[in-house]
């Protein structure tokens, strides 16, 4: 069996079986930010020092609703390392349930447009991207929720 290895470090955990997002959220008014946010808070209302000292990792909710999804026909250019022979996919645009932040992912395999509908549950997983001879490189992917 392969070591199975994020595809990106630090943008996702699956500590205890439990997979999340990683990203940052602002300490003075709560703004939060996937992928991670390391220059300052861009809430124009935050009242925070707007230095990066304001910013703290966060592990964003694991469960939102569709916002919007397509299909990925085409084998997308590098440096993004598709499977050889490339394999069609589906994106869904994600409202998270707690953030009310929209964030881009794959769905799992075998889930197409056809299975999908704007205002569905859906919640992160992990999939396997791509592998080599060393590892499979794994990427969060959603699902729907039970």
């Amino acid at each position: 069996m392969k070591e199975r290895r994020p595809a990106v470090d630090g943008w996702f955990t699956t500590d205890a079986g439990d997979v999340r997002l990683l990203g940052t959220r602002c300490t003075s008014c709560g703004t939060p930010y996937f992928p991670r946010n390391e220059l300052a808070c861009r809430n124009p209302g935050c009242a925070g020092p707007k230095d990066g000292s304001e910013l703290e990792e966060y592990a964003l909710s694991n469960r939102g609703t569709i916002w919007s999804y397509a299909d990925a026909r085409y084998k997308p250019p590098p440096p993004y390392v598709s499977p050889d022979p490339f394999v069609p996919y589906t994106i869904a645009a994600v409202e998270l349930t707690e953030e009310r932040i929209v964030v881009l992912g794959q769905t799992v395999p075998g889930i197409g447009v056809a299975d999908l509908e704007v205002g569905m549950e859906v919640e992160l997983t992990t999939g396997t991207l791509f592998e080599d001879d060393e590892a499979e490189y794994t990427v969060w992917m959603w699902r729907p929720s039970a």
